[in-house]
């Protein structure tokens, strides 16, 4: 039962650590579009999509090249392209300075 436990744990720890990730963002050209979570697309918010976090989860995204970080909120599905692992709104990256395709740490806060 302990063994079970620490386990547990290790695996609890590892799920909120910070992992070396790629990121892309989308922006106006989506502005009104109902996301996957059915409200509706702010380019401006600081929001993101992500494939498998559920909605309404924070996560911390760092920009890797300046240390720069945002507090996101799942609110979407994405990305679809192979490599990248979330996709922030254009006020996202914008506030982390990245332009086109970034590499970030990602740390899921709940």
């Amino acid at each position: 039962m302990r063994t079970a436990l620490l386990a547990l744990s290790a695996l609890m720890c590892l799920e909120s650590a910070a992992q070396a990730e790629i990121a892309t963002y989308y922006g106006k050209e989506f502005a009104g579009y109902r996301t996957a979570s059915g409200e509706s697309f702010n380019p401006g918010a600081m929001t993101a999509a992500h494939r498998s976090l559920r909605f309404g989860t924070r996560v911390r995204v760092t920009n890797t090249r300046n240390g720069r970080s945002v507090i996101v909120r799942i609110n979407d599905r994405g990305p679809f392209t192979r490599g990248v692992a979330i996709d922030l709104s254009s006020g996202a990256a914008r506030a982390i300075g990245m332009g086109g395709t970034g590499h970030v740490r990602l740390q899921v806060l709940g």
